[in-house]
């Protein structure tokens, strides 16, 4: 694998300020960092090193894609399956609680929980999965298994989806706009690497900030208590002072950098940042979608594929209900609900609910037995042996459901459907071969997806649904 880079924002870990180390001296801003990699990139072209590793995303691709773009809705903590998309109302009180009522949504026979009567008005465009399985009840190696298809606890570290299709729907196939190609909105999962070997570039940008407060600070794009005109008085003032370069107009090296300053600029004050700018939607179409993180998350990531990018992942925290999980729903579920449901129904008056596929899952489901005993007093904990994952869009069938779990919701039933599965589909409806190999640093044989040597265990991809 080649070592050359082209530029990205990063990703950056809960806590670092905005800062990002560098190998030596003290640590950088993310604006400096951006600015330092673009004319990075510019001597590279100079240089000759402007074009595509020998590893080569465009030779590794060979079916054909019906979907252009993921928008991962991930459910950290992990997601009750009967309080969500598999209800059980006739399991009884010490499995359903207080919520024990399901509702019928516009597809026969389809049935969910009874605080999503908006998603249940938009049936006919996802599908359910009520089997997935992996057995495994800790946040980490869950969150891996779920996110890379792959066994934890081996020598190797696996790229997650999100990097396997930044690596073949990024850079590497021509991807060329500002915005890196996998974004997350607003902090990493912070579970596991997410780029495993494929290595830093490509990792997550990590967006920091609330798009649901009235201006979204991007880290490293939009600058805290500095207005746009601040900036570009800064940038004029900039100019002037560069006497040098205006001495030396013709010079080829300081011509590149001229360059990849104008793009830096256009990232942060031109048409590519505006993306990020929520207040050019009307606001009745942000009031649907829910003034909260997850609700203005959902409308920025329709933003984004609009703009084409491949991969956005939202970061939908909460879900780790050990304690006061009923409570928790009451307020959690009405605000996934609104969210959830406006930006199917926003993909889908936009034309990008074909192109674009919408993955909701967690990293498992939680007990269908609820634990009324003390400390828990009604909370539910970590369930791996089945759970739910929704998908829609990009190829995948809606109005439809895929295998099913038991009277109580504590085994599958019928049509068990591992993360490798899954992951597997989606990566054939984005066109990407996975039989191809994989660039790894020690040039080691490993497929997009695991083979059956890896004793990795399947179901068989979801042909049900696609």
């Amino acid at each position: 694998m080649s070592t050359t880079h082209r530029p990205t924002l990063g990703s950056q870990r809960p806590g670092s300020a905005g800062l990002i180390s560098g190998m030596c001296g003290p640590p950088i801003s993310r604006r400096e960092a951006l600015r330092r990699g673009l004319i990075g990139a510019a001597g590279m072209v100079l240089a000759g090193g402007g074009g595509l590793p020998a590893w080569s995303a465009r030779q590794q691709a060979k079916t054909k894609a019906k979907a252009k773009s993921v928008i991962q809705i991930w459910m950290w903590g992990g997601p009750s399956h009967l309080d969500t998309f598999d209800p059980k109302p006739e399991a009884g009180y010490d499995y359903c609680g207080p919520l024990n009522k399901s509702i019928p949504t516009n597809v026969d026979g389809i049935m969910i929980g009874e605080l999503l009567p908006l998603l249940a008005k938009q049936a006919d465009k996802y599908s359910i999965i009520r089997s997935m399985t992996h057995g495994i009840n800790a946040h980490e190696t869950a969150s891996y298994m779920v996110q890379t298809g792959r066994k934890p606890g081996g020598r190797q570290v696996f790229p997650c989806v999100g990097a396997v299709v930044s690596l073949f729907r990024g850079y590497d196939a021509g991807y060329r706009g500002l915005i890196p190609p996998y974004i997350v909105l607003t902090e990493p999962q912070g579970r596991f690497s997410e780029a495993g070997f494929l290595g830093t570039r490509y990792k997550p940008f990590a967006t920091g900030g609330n798009p649901a407060q009235s201006r979204f600070v991007v880290e490293g794009v939009v600058a805290e208590g500095i207005s746009d005109q601040r900036q570009q008085e800064r940038r004029e003032l900039l100019h002037k002072l560069n006497t040098f370069g205006s001495a030396m107009k013709d010079n080829a090296s300081l011509a590149a950098l001229a360059q990849a300053e104008e793009q830096a600029y256009d990232l942060i004050l031109g048409d590519a940042g505006k993306v990020f700018d929520l207040s050019q939607e009307k606001d009745e179409l942000r009031d649907r979608y829910g003034r909260n993180t997850f609700g203005q998350s959902c409308l920025m990531a329709r933003r984004l594929v609009e703009k084409g990018v491949p991969y956005v992942t939202i970061n939908y925290k909460g879900w780790d209900t050990h304690k006061q999980h009923f409570q928790t729903m009451r307020r959690k579920l009405p605000e996934m609900d609104k969210g959830m449901a406006t930006l199917l129904e926003d993909l889908s008056k936009h034309g990008l609910l074909e192109s674009t596929i919408l993955w909701w899952s967690g990293e498992f489901g939680r007990t269908p037995k609820v634990l009324w005993e003390e400390p828990w007093n009604g909370g539910r904990g970590h369930y791996g042996r089945v759970f739910s994952a929704v998908v829609a869009g990009g190829g995948f069938k809606g109005g439809r459901v895929v295998g099913a779990s038991d009277a109580k919701g504590e085994d599958v039933l019928d049509r068990p459907v591992y993360p490798c599965d899954l992951i597997g589909s989606m990566y054939e409806l984005l066109g990407i071969d996975t039989g191809a190999k994989l660039p790894h640093p020690l040039g080691l044989t490993v497929h997009v997806t695991p083979t059956a040597e890896e004793g990795v265990r399947m179901g068989g991809r979801l042909k049900e649904i696609t």
